[in-house]
């Protein structure tokens, strides 16, 4: 098969690895990639949001099946475009992609179905918003509707913090249209995890637990990040929890997506807040998350391939996912400046070093080559991956792989998985 994945990341890297082990893979592309994809797939200089450049791509080369790792492409409608072409992909419709192109679709539907998750209100106008702030009090919480590069949303523990992120996005549109609504809801307390499962428009399959590092400072401090970190299994994720999550959340989800027109197709991916009453959903995805992406395929032992074919085909009652028993974990490597303004065009030396240690893989998120040398071209930047008997093994490998990095403009944070996080 000629396979194409689409994204840049260390998510679509993590995928295209996986995909490359897979004998059915005669010719592996990925568009755009990074300088580490290029070690496992023929990179092409495409958007991941050229849909028709992509499209196009897939006609030229004769693609047989394409995984769009990304949520921008899948918002706007990279499958529907593939699929109209008579080009196979993976990944929901730009319809069923509203779980995450839209919080407040989201929200509403968790209400329709029954699914537990904060109370919420929806607004458009600043001072309404700031009205219910004041009579409902801090902590609470303000996202962005739609997509907003991981920046949309605010755990206000004030007023003032809640008003400024209404401001944000109502009054100094930072960010665009996808902040023309905002969804306000409860704080909920507990542990977060991520649960991921596979869905096929009716029947879904539950993928190995996993749990990120969101703050970007030790001791979960900080501004919220794209991930910092993450390990698998995840400890709180107890079979008792997944058959919850799975009742109470992601076949109601499912269920009702198929009842509205939408069904879904892909990787619903449920970011849970688990509460002292029950789990709760704090958010819907439509894609793997970055980096629990990284630790899931280094446990996966079946071939990728196949599932996600049987996913877009309909028929995922016939897959069975093996996992490797050993713990997984990945620790991200940023540049200085991140989450905010990251510095770019930094080399990065000693890959070679840290990548020789057994049961260690660099997933590149952020870099770009120049010559013979490796440049940083982001925020997330590296994401260390390593496999250990235990948690405290995979510890131990990933920070020795970290050591061996030369990159003075880099940071990571140093206690990822030496704790489940509050």
């Amino acid at each position: 098969m000629r396979v194409l994945v689409v994204g840049s990341g260390g998510r679509e890297h993590a995928l295209a690895w996986a995909i490359a082990a897979s004998p059915l893979v005669d010719a592996l592309y990925c568009a755009p990639g990074n300088a580490g994809i290029a070690e496992e797939a023929e990179c092409v200089a495409i958007g991941a949001t050229d849909i028709a450049g992509l499209v196009g791509f897939c006609r030229r080369e004769r693609i047989d099946f394409v995984v769009v790792g990304p949520e921008a492409p899948l918002v706007s409608g990279l499958v529907d475009a593939l699929e109209g072409e008579g080009i196979p992909a993976f990944g929901p419709s730009a319809a069923a992609a509203a779980l995450e192109g839209s919080k407040a679709y989201a929200k509403d539907l968790c209400m329709r179905a029954g699914i537990p998750t904060a109370a919420y209100r929806r607004f458009r106008d600043p001072a309404a918003a700031k009205a219910f702030i004041a009579t409902h009090g801090a902590p609470i919480v303000v996202k962005a509707d739609g997509l907003a590069g991981g920046k949309g949303v605010t755990v206000a523990a004030d007023l003032d913090t809640a008003y400024q992120a209404v401001d944000t996005a109502l009054v100094e549109r930072r960010f665009g249209a996808a902040g023309l609504d905002i969804v306000v809801e409860d704080c909920l307390t507990g542990e977060e995890a991520s649960f991921f499962a596979l869905v096929d428009g009716k029947n879904a399959l539950p993928l190995a637990t996993a749990q990120d590092y969101k703050r970007v400072g030790e001791g979960d401090t900080g501004p919220n990040t794209g991930g910092m970190g993450a390990c698998s299994p995840a400890p709180c994720l107890t079979p008792a929890v997944e058959g919850t999550v799975m009742e109470r959340i992601v076949l109601p989800a499912v269920a009702a997506m198929g009842r509205e027109g939408r069904p879904f197709k892909g990787v619903l991916y449920a970011g849970l807040m688990l509460t002292q009453a029950e789990p709760m959903l704090l958010e819907f995805n439509v894609r793997l998350g970055d980096p629990e992406a990284q630790v899931l395929m280094m446990r996966l032992m079946s071939d990728l391939l196949p599932a996600l074919i049987a996913v877009r085909d309909g028929v995922l009652k016939s897959v069975d996912l093996r996992w490797h028993a050993e713990h997984a974990l990945c620790v991200v490597m940023a540049a200085k400046g991140y989450p905010d303004e990251p510095q770019r065009g930094s080399e990065i030396r000693g890959l070679d070093l840290a990548a020789r240690a057994p049961k260690v893989k660099i997933f590149h998120a952020g870099t770009c080559s120049d010559g013979e040398r490796l440049l940083a071209d982001g925020g997330r930047v590296l994401g260390v991956t390593a496999l250990g008997q235990d948690l405290a093994a995979a510890r131990d490998r990933a920070y020795a792989a970290v050591d061996h990095i030369d990159w003075p403009v880099g940071f990571c944070r140093r206690d990822i998985g030496r704790r489940a996080r509050p």
